[in-house]
């Protein structure tokens, strides 16, 4: 990262004071890393906003690292807006380049506790990835995602508090909407014939099991790049059996193989589990909302609980 360090004093040195800037058009200008942020930001700011997701689609965030060109967008903006250092340790480094006074830091997760993150075996461990062994995917806990909009509206307020009136509107529509998804999930949870359910990928769907009830099994940590031992395959195929579950899911932006090598021992099928963090580039063209994948896997658990 020293490369990247000598770039950020050279952008900070060449840019004019600490003054905050104008923003072209007249709109909030917003960098966001990850897509809960960037949706919920679109929905709150409108059209006083404009806002940019830093993951160009189809990437894969934990292994992500920003490029020069990042770096400088995020100084031209006014909100830079992250979920968290476990989550992206990375924004450390673009955190450091930012001129002081210009662009406001936001903690898109600010105020929720993290959950430990356990190893796949069920242990706690600390990872270099995660400080401490925290499971950072706190979106993926309904109510979390609508404490992480608050966050989001305060800080578009306090940047522009000559639309308040217009942020809070929209604002309360999110929130509505995420109250109505999170009622759905309960009620249609709370019939399932099963409570447990396998993800053949990282650990990333505690929040969301710990919300309605559910016991979730994870082949790996929450590592995005680990790979399950053999010993720990046998484990999940085991569970798979003595659960009579008839269905595995798997994640999108990585690599099905794991879920698909324990259908295949299983005579099980294989679900999509969308933990949100990125789409692709089809979806992002098509507008998908993180509400619209949070229905989907809504839809998919229901069928994978039976």
């Amino acid at each position: 990262m020293k490369w990247l360090a000598a770039f950020l004093l050279a952008v900070v040195m060449i840019a004019p004071g600490c003054k905050k800037q104008e923003q072209p058009n007249g709109k909030l200008q917003v960098v966001t890393t990850l897509f809960p942020l960037y949706d919920f930001a679109k929905r709150i700011g409108g059209d006083k906003a404009q806002v940019t997701l830093l993951l160009p689609p189809g990437v894969e965030p934990h292994s992500f690292e920003p490029r020069p060109e990042d770096i400088v967008r995020v100084n031209r903006a006014a909100l830079f807006i992250y979920t968290n250092a476990v989550m992206e340790p990375w924004a450390a480094g673009i955190v450091a380049g930012v001129e002081k006074g210009k662009v406001d830091i936001v903690e898109g997760s600010k105020g929720i506790p993290l959950l430990p993150a356990p190893e796949a075996d069920g242990h706690e461990a600390a990872h270099e990835h995660e400080q401490g062994g925290r499971d950072p995917h706190v979106w993926l806990d309904l109510d979390n995602a609508r404490l992480m909009a608050g966050n989001i509206l305060a800080a578009m307020i306090a940047r522009d508090p000559g639309n308040k009136a217009y942020y809070e509107q929209n604002a309360a529509g999110l929130t509505r909407d995420l109250a109505a998804l999170d009622q759905r999930y309960r009620e249609t949870l709370a019939n399932s014939p099963k409570k447990v359910f396998l993800h053949g990928g990282h650990y990333a769907f505690g929040y969301l099991a710990r919300r309605y009830g559910l016991r979730y099994v994870s082949a790996s940590a929450v590592n995005a790049d680990a790979e399950p031992t053999p010993s720990r395959l046998a484990e999940l195929v085991k569970l798979m059996r003595r659960e009579r579950l008839g269905y595995v899911y798997t994640e999108e932006l990585l690599s099905p193989r794991v879920a698909e090598t324990i259908a295949r021992e299983t005579g099980a099928k294989v679900l999509m589990l969308r933990a949100g963090h990125n789409l692709t580039r089809d979806e992002f063209e098509r507008g998908v909302s993180f509400i619209s994948l949070m229905e989907e896997n809504l839809r998919n658990l229901k069928t994978g609980l039976q």
